[in-house]
């Protein structure tokens, strides 16, 4: 296991009774490098959606648990937010709430000569993604090939 999938998961570890005291349900956890700093990341969510309160109780909570813990070698950021409206699809319970509904798959390397597909979610399983797309035929995509799946919402 990875350094950051070790962070990841001891994250989880003792972020979900924290999320489960106050309702909510724990989205997901990264721990990612970007423009040279370290983030630890946390996404939650309710029926009805995070309020920034929600996120200040959480992320106090954790906060005090990070420090006594001390289990992050690097130097970091935390946040505690929503997963928004464009959160990916990652876990078996993501795909499950989203049965039957658009979805938009954008895919690692060209498919008949395109990398981005909309349809209707259909099937999963842990290798693999099915969509009826526009023309009402079915796609299959192996979860290895797909870079994004979430669900597809208009403006």
């Amino acid at each position: 296991m990875s350094k950051r999938e070790s962070y990841e998961q001891k994250t989880e570890e003792i972020l979900i009774p924290i999320v489960e005291e106050y309702g909510y349900e724990l989205v997901d956890v990264e721990y990612v490098r970007e423009g040279g700093t370290w983030y630890l990341r946390a996404y939650i969510d309710k029926p009805g959606g995070i309020s920034i309160d929600d996120c200040e109780a959480v992320s106090r909570r954790l906060s005090d648990l990070l420090d006594e813990k001390d289990y992050i070698e690097d130097s970091y950021i935390m946040e505690v937010s929503s997963p928004g409206l464009g959160r990916p699809l990652k876990k078996d319970k993501d795909f499950e709430r989203s049965m039957g509904e658009e979805v938009e798959i954008r895919t690692y390397r060209m498919i008949d000569k395109q990398k981005e597909f909309t349809g209707i979610l259909k099937a999963y399983d842990k290798d693999s993604v099915t969509v009826e797309l526009g023309d009402g035929t079915e796609r299959n995509f192996d979860k290895g090939d797909i870079a994004l799946i979430r669900l597809a919402f208009d403006f």
